[in-house]
């Protein structure tokens, strides 16, 4: 079992920046696939980035690529979503998430078995 805390949320202006963290503990990760994923008031938790432990490799949402990057920290076992020029529409619960990244295709919720307990993130106009 792997547990999964994630930080960082609050609350910025649109256009600003906040940096979310996930530090995973329990088992090791070196076959893991870490992704963060969103859910607003009334709507499903949707994917919006992820990185493969093994070599890096990353997946982003279109929604916000070239604003967000995920990143990793082999020695500290955390995983970061750096979101910069936050829009309105990017408030929701951001959680963490480890699973399994599929190679020909974007990561969905059901390739994750283990969740954290979510950080708000919300974003003013």
């Amino acid at each position: 079992q792997v547990q999964l805390v994630e930080s960082g949320g609050g609350l910025v202006q649109a256009g600003g920046s906040l940096r979310l963290s996930c530090a995973a503990s329990g088992r090791t990760f070196s076959n893991y696939c870490m992704g963060w994923f969103r859910q607003a008031p009334g709507a499903e938790r949707n994917f919006v980035a992820a990185i493969r432990w093994t070599d890096g490799s990353t997946y982003y949402a279109d929604s916000v690529k070239g604003r967000f990057t995920i990143s990793r920290d082999n020695f500290k076992n955390t995983v970061y979503l750096q979101m910069n020029s936050l829009k309105p529409e990017d408030t929701a619960i951001y959680y963490c998430a480890a699973g399994a990244c599929p190679r020909y295709r974007l990561p969905r919720k059901s390739d994750f078995g283990s969740w954290g307990q979510g950080t708000q993130v919300t974003v003013s106009s």
